[in-house]
């Protein structure tokens, strides 16, 4: 009897023993589950977030994002405005093919820096370096509204940069959706600074350039409809990239611009002063000091600038 129940006892714990093996390797198994889930979750999260960023800067670069207001009292201007075109952050490759402007020894360069996209609070720190340098420049604007933006369209006209457009809405899906929608988008921004600084503005910029494929519509009509109105549009010949995606430093920015001046007599600059452009401001004093130190004259557009354009105005009748 006592055999027996010592058998029956060394059972029930080989039993336990076996079952007690079985739950280690379930929870073994449910736990490798689980952290392997948890790693495929992470690695999805990381992918989808990746995947938002890219599309993030395609809607930038083909104007999906409608533009925003001013939020007055904040220094955060939203970055919708920021809808330059892909060619916009590939600008080195559109060289001015105008063999006249070709610099030569000897001649002296005439720069003439413009600004894309402002205002914003980025624009007042450069009108406070473009001030402390005696430089004028020239500012491609978009329609902000609220106080502090009326205040820096003034001051753009007070103290003597040269004001331009670059459409209202900086959408393109508005402006470039039919030749009504690009001239009422036109004329909005231009009534809209005139009643804030009484200037007559004459000089215009099309988002994405005058050779853009984006628009709906053919551009040769939008410039014929300029041509009309008397505004004389300007691409450019320079770039300092920071409307790329890539994250230029600031020496790179005056490298950019610094190496491309150098073969043109008139060089029209594209640079930005939207709210994210801070590097470009950090580059603006170093710009200037080195473009005075190559005796280049810095001068804001006017009516005897060298027009600049990829489609001249002229060859649309």
């Amino acid at each position: 009897m006592q055999e027996k129940d010592s058998g029956f006892v060394q059972d029930r714990r080989r039993r336990r023993r076996r079952v007690g093996r079985i739950k280690k390797a379930i929870l073994a198994f449910a736990s490798g589950w689980i952290v392997l889930s948890m790693l495929l979750i992470l690695g999805l999260l990381m992918k989808v977030l990746s995947l938002e960023k890219r599309l993030d800067y395609f809607l930038k670069d083909f104007g999906a994002i409608e533009d925003t207001q001013w939020v007055e009292g904040s220094d955060a201007l939203e970055e919708n405005a920021e809808q330059e075109w892909k060619q916009d952050s590939t600008e080195s490759v559109r060289v001015d093919i105008d063999a006249e402007n070709l610099a030569e020894q000897g001649d002296v360069h005439k720069i003439y820096l413009t600004f894309d996209d402002g205002p914003s609070q980025n624009t007042r720190e450069i009108l406070d370096i473009l001030a402390e340098y005696g430089i004028k420049a020239t500012f491609f604007v978009t329609g902000k509204e609220g106080e502090v933006a009326e205040e820096l369209y003034k001051r753009i006209v007070e103290e003597g940069h040269t004001l331009g457009m670059r459409s209202y809405s900086n959408s393109y899906n508005v402006i470039y959706q039919s030749k009504e929608a690009f001239e009422e988008d036109y004329r909005k921004l231009k009534d809209y600074l005139y009643e804030l600084t009484g200037e007559e503005c004459r000089y215009y910029r099309f988002p994405g350039g005058s050779s853009n494929q984006i628009s709906n519509v053919p551009m040769n009509e939008l410039i014929r409809f300029l041509n009309r109105e008397k505004i004389v549009y300007f691409d450019w010949n320079v770039s300092s990239g920071d409307a790329a995606s890539i994250a230029y430093t600031a020496d790179e920015i005056v490298e950019n611009i610094t190496e491309d001046v150098v073969k043109y007599k008139t060089s029209v600059v594209l640079l930005h002063d939207s709210s994210e452009k801070s590097t470009t401001v950090k580059a603006l004093g170093p710009l200037i000091e080195a473009l005075q130190a190559m005796n280049a004259e810095i001068l804001p557009i006017d009516e005897n600038t060298r027009v600049i354009q990829y489609v001249k105005a002229d060859s649309v009748e």
